[in-house]
């Protein structure tokens, strides 16, 4: 007769999972300060109320759809359909590019519409709009730059290694970008 001996040892996260979370909660913290500071600013008499331009509605669209080609991609490598896998990553960090590059057209929109974002005509509303909103795009253009790695590590090795740890974490960056975003995007148009 055979024993089974268990161990009640805890499961442990991985050390690149859980230093992405700490991240994560690092800039959560950043985006909570600075979206705390818009609200108490708008309180101001010079505060100048706008709408977002409508690119802005795009890309949130475009962000979305990331968003599942990201998990599309993520299941796919742990079925280890590599082709399959390649293509949703390539698509994940070109819908980034196109998010980022829609963002910069609805600043571009703004400034065509003499709402300055910087300078000594800015606004207060405008600039808070440009420094939060373009940190966002650099949490989103260090995504597309894992993504990218991701990419040519996929093409590129000659040995084959299978850990979706890279893929997991990747993900999990990149959702929270999404998910920014969407709160972001809440904000501006309804809350702040």
């Amino acid at each position: 007769m055979m024993t089974t001996v268990q161990t009640n040892e805890p499961k442990r996260i991985h050390p690149h999972k859980f230093t992405m979370w700490v991240a994560m909660g690092s800039i959560v913290m950043a985006f909570a300060g600075l979206t705390s500071a818009y609200i108490v600013k708008k309180n101001q008499s010079s505060w100048l109320e706008f709408d977002l331009p409508v690119v802005f509605w795009y890309s949130t669209f475009v962000i979305l759809i990331s968003s599942v080609t990201m998990h599309l991609a993520a299941k796919a490598f742990k079925a280890r359909e590599m082709g399959r896998y390649r293509s949703l990553i390539t698509i994940t960090a070109a819908l980034g590019v196109l998010f980022i590059v829609l963002q910069y057209l609805g600043f571009v929109d703004l400034e065509a519409n003499n709402i300055a974002l910087v300078g000594p005509k800015s606004n207060s509303a405008a600039s808070f709009l440009f420094v939060i909103t373009g940190l966002h795009m650099l949490h989103v253009l260090g995504g597309v730059i894992a993504l990218l790695v991701m990419f040519v590590r996929a093409y590129s090795r000659k040995t084959k290694t299978y850990s979706s740890v890279p893929v997991e974490v990747a993900g999990t960056y990149w959702h929270f970008v999404d998910v920014l975003w969407i709160y972001l995007f809440i904000f501006y148009n309804w809350i702040g």
